[in-house]
């Protein structure tokens, strides 16, 4: 067979981005001795180009990178405001970056498509400043998404109540996407520890993604903290929840974890239902029952209120933490393959391509390749969803 001329230099750059080790690469490309790879990386020898083609699969880069004199250049297209116990955290993974640049191709696509349609700039996109308080940038989510306390009682579960969130979210212009892994790869799952969500921001076509690999009961949280990001008109990269590290945060991730605890669980409607006198377990199982969110949501905000507590919180988180862990691991992937797509992709984003497609406007090949499917597979999803 011939040999497939790559450059050595890139071959070896492109498993180091992967973060894999040499005998990563040779289990993967079912090479028996690490040497052979060494060799490749050396340039004392070549791969085939069948061995090249799959390799560039396996450190997922395009097979011409591999030709390269030099790597690309690879700029964080949004601001890592990840912290591990109150200081930066690590360079973004490989799957990371693979989905913020997924999620960017699709906002380019969906902010073109929107200015077609004659869509405007959002009133609340980029609105206020983190001089504005969390109050006064909660009441102006609160409103834009028209939530009410008997948005709570009416909904069943928290999980109904947080789909009622991300219909409401879509319907004021921000497109969500959740899913928990990168792209259409199942064998890509992403880590909850590295990152929960982040946030693009643009002014007409706002994205944000959460991580589905998340305990579910988190998700909620992380979705309000990223509406957040948009009503500042910062985009970023957000890790931390309720923990007890996160207690010492400052700047806009502080901020914005303020924000959404005033707005899932308001301060005065908790003061007014707060009884120091009944018992701390029941008391928070019934407000968690009523707000529609976690226990550790309603601990983490009576913490923040003076109302409980350090010791108090950090054993509620602890034991919510151990049963989230313990429920993930047994979250299985459900439903059907269809329904499931407008949630990975955000149902507005998804309803545009499918508009665009079927209005001949886009390519069904561009179309399905901004969805993570095939071309054949866009009728069945339309019909599937209802969504044209």
């Amino acid at each position: 067979m011939a040999s497939a001329l790559i450059q050595p230099k890139m071959l070896e750059w492109a498993r180091k981005r992967a973060g894999f080790a040499i005998e990563d690469v040779a289990k993967k490309l079912s090479v028996k001795d690490t040497a052979q790879i060494l060799a490749w990386e050396k340039g004392t020898e070549s791969p085939t180009f069948v061995q090249a083609q799959k390799a560039a699969r396996v450190l997922h880069v395009p097979f011409g990178y591999l030709f390269l004199k030099a790597p690309p250049e690879e700029n964080l297209v949004i601001p890592d405001l990840r912290t591990v116990c109150d200081r930066p955290a690590d360079k973004y993974s490989l799957d990371l970056r693979d989905t913020i640049a997924d999620v960017m191709r699709k906002m380019e696509w969906y902010k073109d498509y929107q200015k077609e349609i004659g869509a405007t700039e959002l009133e609340f996109a980029g609105k206020f400043s983190s001089g504005d308080g969390y109050k006064k940038i909660s009441a102006s989510i609160t409103h834009t998404l028209r939530l009410k306390l008997e948005d709570r009682a009416s909904a069943p579960n928290w999980e109904d109540f947080f789909k009622l969130l991300v219909e409401r979210t879509e319907e004021s212009g921000i497109v969500v996407l959740r899913s928990g892994k990168v792209g259409s790869d199942t064998t890509r799952i992403l880590d909850v520890n590295e990152f929960r969500g982040f946030a693009v921001f643009d002014k007409v076509a706002p994205f944000i993604f959460i991580n589905g690999a998340d305990a579910k009961p988190a998700q909620i949280f992380t979705l309000v903290h990223e509406l957040v990001h948009v009503w500042l008109g910062k985009s970023g990269v957000s890790n931390n929840g309720l923990t007890m590290e996160s207690v010492s945060l400052s700047g806009i991730e502080k901020l914005c974890n303020d924000v959404a605890a005033e707005t899932l669980v308001p301060e005065n409607d908790l003061s007014d239902r707060w009884n120091k006198q009944s018992d701390l377990h029941q008391q928070l199982s019934e407000l968690a029952a009523f707000y529609k969110v976690s226990t550790v949501v309603v601990a983490r905000r009576l913490f923040d209120l003076a109302l409980i507590d350090k010791d108090d919180f950090a054993e509620f988180y602890r034991i919510q933490a151990s049963r989230w862990e313990k429920s993930k691991s047994k979250q299985k992937g459900g439903g059907s393959y269809y329904l499931t797509l407008p949630v990975a992709n955000g149902k507005s984003f998804t309803r545009a391509v499918l508009y665009s497609v079927f209005a001949q406007k886009t390519l069904a090949r561009d179309g399905a390749r901004l969805l993570g499917i095939k071309p054949s597979n866009l009728d069945k999803l339309a019909q599937a969803t209802k969504l044209i």
